[in-house]
């Protein structure tokens, strides 16, 4: 049966998503029908799918899912809650400011501010192996790995409800995103892959950024990759408590206390256009 799915396109700071509304009827998300949202030829094309469904808990006010390209299911999403939190305004299913929201691996307070941005309480980092998920005999601030060509990466293993390795780089332009992303990502110490960030810092209020994402590749734009990069930085001694983050698509402002504290960002999210895309339940 061929049927007419609804769809917003919505983008933050360049990172872009299809939001799909799943409050009033079942999103059911097969490889297929996410293989057609997100390709860029024969689809509409995303990063990623966004889904708001009914809350499962009385805490929080929604349930947010996310899903890559590839079909894989993912706990967080930084620039896909600011647009989650425009888009459950615009459509009306919530006037409360701040909302809060679950996803697979924790809780998010979304709070729409001036100027059209979204603050997002990202949560605390957690940075003992274990919960990034990265094998390592012990909490470190930096570790190495040794690559099957004999390469050696340092870098810093920080979730921020997905797991991220940060890489310190004196040019990120210049920085082999794609050759060190797909390397790290294939690793077995990281058994749920890995995001991998390339955190250029030009002071202590600055950096930037590239992210080459788990299931998508390098994107314009990572909210909790510049999260983790300036967690990162932080324990590294090298940045402030609020940093402003040059991504490809814009800039993320980031604030964090430090250990114990959690991770806020502040960015952009607008709707770029809706529509209806056809496809065979």
């Amino acid at each position: 049966m061929r049927m007419k799915l609804p769809f917003t396109k919505m983008q933050g700071a360049g990172n872009d998503f299809v939001v799909i509304d799943a409050t009033r009827a079942p999103f059911r998300p097969t490889p297929q029908l996410l293989t057609r949202l997100t390709d860029r030829r024969f689809g509409i094309g995303c990063d990623q799918v966004l889904v708001v469904e009914p809350p499962s808990t009385p805490d929080v006010d929604f349930n947010y899912r996310i899903f890559n390209a590839d079909g894989s299911e993912v706990g967080q999403c930084g620039n896909g809650s600011r647009c989650f939190a425009r888009f459950v305004h615009e459509h009306g299913l919530s006037d409360k400011n701040p909302i809060r929201v679950r996803t697979s691996s924790s809780v998010l307070e979304l709070r729409r501010v001036e100027g059209g941005e979204v603050r997002v309480n990202m949560g605390v980092p957690r940075l003992t192996p274990g919960e990034v998920p990265f094998r390592a005999d012990q909490r470190a601030g930096l570790y190495e790995l040794t690559l099957p060509d004999g390469e050696r990466v340092v870098f810093a293993a920080v979730s921020m409800g997905n797991p991220h390795a940060v890489i310190a780089v004196e040019d990120v332009e210049r920085a082999p995103v794609e050759r060190l992303g797909r390397a790290l990502q294939a690793q077995a110490a990281f058994p749920q892959s890995v995001n991998v960030g390339f955190l250029q810092i030009d002071d202590s209020a600055h950096a930037a950024l590239r992210v080459y994402e788990r299931g998508a590749g390098e994107t314009l734009a990572c909210g909790s990759g510049a999260c983790a990069a300036v967690v990162a930085g932080r324990l590294w001694g090298r940045l402030a408590e609020r940093v402003d983050v040059r991504v490809r698509g814009g800039v993320l402002k980031i604030e964090w206390a430090g250990e114990g504290q959690p991770v806020w960002m502040t960015g952009p999210a607008e709707t770029v256009f809706s529509g209806e895309i056809e496809w065979q339940s």
